[in-house]
């Protein structure tokens, strides 16, 4: 029996080169058009491969400008898990000062 899926079916783009859909390896970042995670070329990057030897290490299927993505987005992005959207449970700040209790 198949657990319900409860994570939302909506797409989302992180950029020009990398997406993140949850019917496409669980939700991961993964560059368009692939199945290439983004944070195994992190962790390749991580490891000292050089940006030519990445790009040759996926034939071409990750370029330049798409490692440059992923290097700007890496705080976002967490091994092994989906993507969760941008600023989760943050709070948003009110731009008012808070307002003195009267006693």
């Amino acid at each position: 029996m198949k657990a319900k899926d409860d994570r939302p079916g909506k797409r989302i783009q992180l950029g020009r080169h990398i997406v993140a859909d949850p019917r496409i390896c669980g939700g991961q970042p993964t560059f368009k058009g692939t199945r290439i995670m983004v944070w195994i070329v992190l962790e390749q990057l991580d490891d000292g491969l050089t940006w030519p030897e990445v790009m040759r290490e996926w034939d071409g299927r990750v370029s330049e400008g798409a490692i440059g993505e992923a290097i700007a987005i890496a705080g976002l992005v967490v091994r092994d898990e989906p993507f969760r959207g941008f600023n989760v449970g943050a709070g948003r700040k009110s731009a008012r000062p808070p307002a003195a209790i009267a006693a």
